[in-house]
């Protein structure tokens, strides 16, 4: 059983939940991490959903997300996480914000950041559906078409000011 930790609108830790918990519109506010990968040409690497999965199947979504375990780090998160999900080990990754994510079922503190990558990336075929990198005049192109998750489309316009796209 996963075990997350709770945290505060600053994201201190206050106290733990389970998966299931956090999941099941309880809205207790959990930590996760993201990670945008950008290759040297500017464009972005971007996960496909599997169908089996809860929360928005079959969409696009950021490069790496996934939570963070009770009494886990952030670096720590973030580093197993890319190498579970795309089998990154070197890589630089560089902050860009933290915010609070809410859906119908769940809220998120999110902590994002982003990589440039221009190595192998090996998807984890259980995990994810593939990917690919995209222009980002092709996101732009996307977005409000029902293609993406609504995370990263709100996360994707965060970052976009951030690093002046």
């Amino acid at each position: 059983m996963e075990i997350f930790p709770l945290v505060d609108e600053d994201g201190y830790v206050i106290g733990k939940a389970d998966r299931a918990t956090c999941h099941n519109g309880s809205k207790l506010l959990h930590p996760v991490v993201h990670l945008h990968i950008f290759n040297s040409k500017g464009e972005l690497y971007l996960q496909k959903r599997p169908m089996h999965k809860d929360i928005q199947p079959g969409k696009w979504d950021t490069a790496v997300g996934g939570h963070i375990d009770y009494g886990e780090s952030v670096a720590d998160a973030l580093f197993r996480e890319v190498k579970e999900e795309l089998g990154i080990t070197n890589f630089a990754p560089e902050f860009l914000t933290k915010y609070i994510f809410e859906s119908d079922v769940e809220r998120e503190f999110v902590n994002s950041y982003s990589t440039v990558y221009d190595g192998e990336i090996t998807p984890d075929e259980h995990e994810l559906d593939g990917g690919r990198f995209w222009s980002i005049d092709e996101i732009r192109s996307q977005i409000g078409k029902d293609v993406f998750t609504p995370n990263f489309e709100g996360e994707f316009l965060k970052i976009e000011k951030i690093l002046k796209l």
